[in-house]
């Protein structure tokens, strides 16, 4: 049965203390209490440093089996190296996540200077990837987006390993000039690139970034839904990562997106109902 997974950059976020994840909250089980509102999450974290595998089976122990953690291989990595001679600093990254098992998805996220010239030396790294493990490959470089022969390019080897485009979804955001703080800090870092919704694998991901209006974001992420319910229909299981600016929002809207995937294929298996964020008491 295709399922639909739905999350957001973070398990973990200051304005939801109290709101969407019981305030002081442990550290180990904020990834439970989320849990309860998404069934995927970004693992941003990653990005930045290998965590210890110690750190990472306490996530697996805090989920369930149908719950998708879509995991960003190390700058160091992909950013730095470039994908080449990073033997040792991959090894290590593949035994931190192992037990996460096949609820991890490889993010393998490139500079916007990875070009086409690139392709084959991205081939070679998805190719060393252990057999079991989900790729997913997310780029923003301008020419895979806009050239047929790049985009045909970036595709066949992707296809060649089963691997997946990841697209970013940013054309609703930059559809208008930014209105607060938040909008104006993530109008200079966030990439620029046409939408991009076809789907190369069973196991679809996609990022979509809204405004801090909410029904900006609703009204902008309508196209998805109907590819996201095609996909369904088609027997692909996708995830769907919802961002706005500051992500003060970002749990219930994954929850609205998903419902209204669901209210267009009725079979579609709902949420996990939260677990009640008690109101704070004098004793």
């Amino acid at each position: 049965m295709a399922t639909l997974h739905v999350g957001c950059a973070m398990w973990t976020h200051k304005a939801w203390a109290g709101r969407f994840l019981p305030k002081s909250l442990p550290a180990g089980e904020r990834l439970k209490a989320y849990a309860g509102w998404c069934n995927a999450v970004e693992g941003n974290t990653t990005f930045y440093a290998t965590p210890a595998r110690d750190t990472v089976a306490t996530w697996a122990g805090q989920t369930g089996p149908g719950f998708r953690f879509v995991v960003k291989i190390p700058k160091v990595v992909t950013h730095e190296r470039r994908l080449a001679g990073v033997e040792t600093e991959m090894r290590a990254f593949l035994d931190a996540i192992e037990p996460l098992g096949d609820r991890a998805v490889l993010w393998t996220q490139l500079p916007g200077s990875f070009g086409p010239s690139d392709v084959d030396v991205l081939g070679r790294f998805l190719r060393r990837l252990p057999a079991g493990l989900r790729r997913a490959v997310e780029v923003r470089h301008p020419e895979f987006y806009t050239g047929t022969r790049s985009t045909s390019l970036l595709e066949n080897a992707l296809a060649d390993v089963d691997a997946e485009w990841v697209p970013f979804d940013t054309t609703v955001f930059f559809a208008s000039p930014p209105v607060s703080e938040a909008e104006q800090d993530a109008w200079a870092k966030k990439p620029r690139l046409p939408r991009r919704t076809r789907a190369l694998t069973d196991r679809p991901v996609v990022r979509y970034l809204g405004r801090d209006s909410v029904e900006e974001t609703v009204e902008g992420w309508r196209p998805w839904t109907e590819v996201v319910a095609g996909w369904l229909r088609e027997g692909r299981s996708p995830t769907m990562f919802l961002h706005t600016p500051d992500n003060d929002d970002a749990p219930e809207l994954a929850r609205r997106f998903h419902d209204d995937v669901r209210a267009m294929v009725p079979g579609l298996d709902p949420l996990p109902e939260p677990e009640p964020v008690e109101p704070a008491t004098l004793f």
